[in-house]
C-alpha cells in the first residue's frame, strides 16, 4: 500500500513540474472573441497545438484594463483593439513592434503599421430583412429621406466601437453638415443600445427594420443559419472601414511565444477559420480561399478610412455633434 501511495505522490509531482514547466500565453481579448460561438476556443486549439504551450485569454474591455495596468499588466499580447483606437494605445508606449511582413495583406488600403497587426477587417453597414424591405437606401442620403416610421437601432459611440465608427462614417460624408445628417436620422432611431449584441437581438427578433453593423454580418445567417433573408444595405458614398488588431506588449515575459502568435495570426489556418467564427474577412487570406457562400455578400466599391490621428482628432467634435442631436 506504502507503495502505491508513493507512485501515486510521484506521479502528481511529475504531473505538477509538468505543468508548471508548461509556459503559459496570456491574451487580453474582447468577450465575444474568446465566447464559445467566437474565435477563441478554435485559435487556442490550434496556437497550442503548434506551441507547446498554454494559450489564456482573458476576457474583459482590452484598451480601458491595458492602460490601467501599465508596466505592470500581465497580458503578452492583446487581440481585438481596432484602427479607431490605436492612437491611444501607442501613446501609452506599452506595445512593442510586430514584426510581421505585411506586404501579402488582402486588405482593401494598404497597412504600413508596424506596431499594430491586422487580423480582419469589414465595412460598417446597415442590416435589413430583405423579405420585408424591397428598396433598401443605395446612399446615406437616401437613408435620412427614409419615412420616419422606419425604425433602426444604433449603438452607444461612447460604448460601443460600432457606434463610434458610425461617427466617423457620417462625418467623412457630411463634414461640417454631420449635426443636420443626425437631426434627419434621430427621429428614425428606435434606440440605442450599450452595445453590439443588445441592439442585433433586437433587429433579429422583429424589433426593428436595420440595425448598425457590419457588411459581412449576414454570413452568419447564410452559412450557419441557411437564412439569406438578411442583407447590407451598400451605398454609393462608400462604407467605414473597420479593421481589428493584435499586438504584442513590450513588458511580455514570453517573447519567443508571443511572436510566435503573432506569426500564427498570419497563417492560412487562423486566417480561414477568422471568416466564420468573426464573421469577417481576413487580413491575409486569397479570396478563392473564402466560403464560396461570402461570393453572396454585397462588398461596397469604396472604403472609407481615416489614419489613427484624423480618427482621434474627429472622435470628440463627432461626439459632441451626436450628442447634441439624441439629446432632445
Amino acid at each position: 500500500m506504502k507503495q502505491t501511495l508513493s507512485f501515486v505522490a510521484g506521479l502528481a509531482l511529475m504531473a505538477q513540474v509538468a505543468t508548471a514547466e508548461t509556459p503559459v500565453l496570456r491574451v487580453y481579448a474582447p468577450d465575444y472573441f474568446a465566447s464559445e460561438w467566437g474565435p477563441g476556443p478554435g485559435i487556442e486549439q490550434g496556437f497550442e497545438a503548434r506551441c507547446d504551450c498554454d494559450l489564456q485569454f482573458i476576457t474583459g474591455d482590452v484598451l480601458p484594463r491595458i492602460l490601467l495596468e501599465g508596466d505592470r499588466t500581465d497580458a503578452d499580447v492583446v487581440i481585438g483593439l481596432n484602427s479607431d483606437v490605436t492612437v491611444r494605445a501607442r501613446a501609452s508606449g506599452l506595445f512593442a513592434p510586430h514584426a510581421q511582413d505585411v506586404s501579402g495583406l488582402t486588405m482593401p488600403v494598404d497597412w504600413v503599421d508596424d506596431v499594430f497587426l491586422p487580423f480582419n477587417y469589414s465595412y460598417v453597414a446597415f442590416i435589413y430583412d430583405n423579405t420585408k424591405m424591397d428598396t433598401p437606401p443605395t446612399s446615406f442620403d437616401a437613408l435620412l429621406d427614409m419615412p420616419d416610421d422606419v425604425k433602426i437601432v444604433l449603438q452607444d459611440p461612447r460604448s460601443s466601437i460600432s457606434g463610434l465608427a458610425l461617427l466617423l462614417w457620417v462625418k467623412s460624408i457630411y463634414g461640417d453638415d454631420a449635426p443636420k445628417a443626425w437631426e434627419r436620422l434621430a427621429p428614425k432611431v428606435l434606440t440605442v443600445t450599450q452595445g453590439w449584441s443588445e441592439s442585433y437581438g433586437m433587429f433579429t427578433d422583429g424589433e426593428a427594420d436595420m440595425v448598425l453593423s457590419y457588411s459581412t454580418s449576414p454570413a452568419y445567417h447564410i452559412i450557419a443559419e441557411d437564412d439569406t433573408s438578411k442583407s447590407a444595405a451598400i451605398f454609393d458614398d462608400g462604407h467605414y472601414l473597420f479593421v481589428e488588431l493584435a499586438a504584442k506588449l513590450k513588458t511580455t515575459d514570453q517573447p519567443d511565444l508571443a511572436d510566435a502568435f503573432l506569426d500564427y495570426v498570419l497563417t492560412e489556418e487562423f486566417q480561414t477559420a477568422i471568416a466564420t467564427s468573426n464573421w469577417s474577412y481576413p487580413s491575409k487570406l486569397d479570396p478563392s480561399l473564402l466560403p464560396e457562400k461570402f461570393n453572396l455578400l454585397a462588398v461596397p466599391d469604396k472604403a472609407i478610412f481615416y489614419s489613427e490621428d484624423e480618427a482621434d482628432a474627429l472622435r470628440r467634435p463627432a461626439l459632441d455633434e451626436w450628442l447634441k442631436a439624441f439629446s432632445n
